[in-house]
């Protein structure tokens, strides 16, 4: 059984291939962590962690953003 993670949020998108998340700055996620959907479909990699030290973002390089919606949940493995 695989545990999952909440990395955040989906707040934009940014462009074809990046999604930004807020993430939780008490259980941050690691950087280049598989990133995936409630169902465990993957969605892409971790590559960038920026923002204020209370609301971090997180940025999530993909290979289509075409099915994601903002404020949809995503995890890591």
């Amino acid at each position: 059984m695989i545990f999952l993670k909440l990395a955040g949020n989906v707040q934009f998108i940014q462009s074809e291939h990046l999604l930004v998340i807020n993430c939780d700055a008490a259980q941050l996620p690691r950087l280049y962590s598989d990133v995936v959907d409630r169902r465990q479909k993957p969605v892409g990699k971790l590559v960038e962690i920026y923002g204020n030290i209370k609301k971090p973002y997180a940025t999530v390089s993909c290979r289509s953003t075409k099915n994601r919606i903002a404020g949809e949940k995503l995890y890591t493995k």
